[in-house]
């Protein structure tokens, strides 16, 4: 079975920071994928704000969180993480994974353009 699992969600103060995870198991990030990290606040739309591609490293980031947040991979843990600083209020969302295979295309701005999602994690920061 195919399952991407988020976790390392919390509270935070602004300023503070966070990693999650996005697990996969049933296929191998290494077998070059496209993972996405997106976010969705309460009222907003669902934005992607990373992505990553596995067989190269390439990555891309919004502006929103460029300089701030860093997606990276471990083949070994078969896990993309997104460790998250500076976190500002803003930044409080409900936080998913997505992949699919082929990294030759990167952030693909949807998550129907990825073809298997997380439950994602609640991340909330504090003012």
């Amino acid at each position: 079975e195919v399952q991407l699992v988020e976790s390392g969600g919390g509270l935070v103060q602004a300023g503070g920071s966070l990693r999650l995870s996005c697990a996969a198991s049933g296929f191998t990030f290494g077998d070059d994928y496209a993972i996405g990290w997106f976010r969705q606040a309460p009222g907003k739309e669902r934005e992607e704000i990373s992505c990553i591609g596995t067989r190269d490293g390439s990555f891309g980031y919004d502006t929103s969180v460029k300089g701030r947040f860093t997606i990276s991979f471990n083949n070994a843990k078969n896990t993309v993480f997104l460790q998250m600083s500076s976190l500002k209020p803003e930044d409080t969302a409900v936080y998913s994974c997505a992949a699919a295979p082929g990294s030759d295309r990167l952030c693909r701005g949807g998550l129907d353009e990825y073809d298997y999602r997380g439950q994602g994690t609640q991340v909330t920061v504090s003012s």
